[in-house]
């Protein structure tokens, strides 16, 4: 059983800086030529925007082939929806108003994928989402993707498209630093759980704990100050949303493992060439250690360790391609027909 809490998280953080974990890249500059995250550890460190900045630019005419990138491309600026709040996967710096994280990394690279130049900031625009609006403004043309821990789920996908899966996590616990005890999941039964609405912990959480008593709210602000204010005595949500928050609140803890496996996508309008053209991206990002590398520069950097294997492209139920959905049902079609 794991317990995490703001004392062990910055242990962490200091057994793994961004300088030691990111020893092993070598900087190739802003000429479209990834870093390589398999260098030996003697090579010069590199930082968060170095490791933005040095990732693969796409080919004229592969953004010429998608009607989704040659737009982003003509307005020069990649409008996304995210969040800039969560101290692993996104965050803005209220000094300087930069926003880093691995969500954020994922996005920026992908902005000068598309766009090309020397400052992957300087392309990506973020829309604060909640988990409520998040396939809304998708569909309202508002933004071109969202990047915000968006778990794949086959009912999103009836509105939206998913690219990746780019990264996985799981639904934990997160109780009161003094509480002791609730020490996982099973130990929620008739207790009241903070839970976003509209989120996929509500349907983890019936499955996993159907006593529990969910109470909905529309943010993780406004679960986790329920939880220290006592109006609820647990919040479960995607463990990587519990770490960002854990890294600098003292008022909380994490218990027990995740008990779900929740694979996050890059969502996308519904009837565009998206999917294609980000999938593509990524596996060129998997395949060139840029991935590895954002890891290590945010996500790592707190955890420690070495980079996991990122999930494996459309393996997700929801994240399937439009051949693949094509194929599905032509052959669907077939067996019926034989029958």
């Amino acid at each position: 059983m794991s317990v995490l809490s703001r004392r062990s998280l910055l242990t962490a953080t200091g057994a793994a800086s961004l300088a030691a974990v990111l020893a092993a890249c070598a900087d190739t500059g802003a000429d479209g030529q990834a870093i390589d995250a398999s260098t030996s550890a003697a090579t010069t460190a590199v930082d968060y925007d170095t490791v933005i900045n040095s990732g693969p630019v796409a080919a004229d005419d592969v953004v010429a082939a998608s009607t989704w990138a040659s737009a982003i491309r003509e307005a020069g600026v990649f409008n996304t929806g995210g969040v800039m709040t969560s101290e692993v996967f996104s965050l803005e710096d209220p000094a300087t108003g930069e926003v880093s994280g691995f969500d954020a990394a994922i996005a920026q690279a992908l902005a000068r994928y598309i766009i090309g130049g020397d400052d992957a900031r300087s392309l990506l625009k973020i829309t604060q989402v909640t988990s409520d609006t998040r396939e809304t403004l998708l569909e309202n043309g508002q933004v071109d993707a969202v990047f915000a821990t968006y778990t794949i789920t086959p009912e999103r996908a009836e509105k939206i498209s998913f690219a990746g899966p780019y990264y996985s996590s799981g639904q934990s616990v997160m109780v009161r630093a003094d509480d002791t005890e609730i020490n996982g999941v099973d130990d929620l039964v008739g207790v009241k759980v903070a839970v976003q609405s509209n989120s996929s912990s509500g349907p983890a959480l019936d499955e996993a704990a159907p006593k529990a008593e969910q109470v909905q709210f529309t943010d993780h602000a406004s679960c986790v100050a329920a939880l220290e204010a006592g109006q609820v005595d647990a919040y479960v949500v995607d463990q990587s949303l519990q770490l960002s928050e854990a890294q600098s609140n003292e008022a909380i803890k994490i218990v027990g493992d995740p008990f779900t496996q929740d694979p996050y996508g890059i969502g996308l309008p519904k009837d565009s060439d998206a999917q294609d053209f980000v999938n593509t991206f990524l596996q060129t990002i998997y395949d060139d250690g840029t991935w590895n590398a954002i890891w290590s520069a945010t996500i790592g950097a707190i955890m420690g360790g070495e980079a996991p294997e990122p999930p494996v492209i459309g393996s997700v139920p929801g994240s399937e391609t439009a051949d693949a959905a094509s194929n599905a049902s032509a052959d669907a079609a077939t067996a019926e027909a034989t029958d």
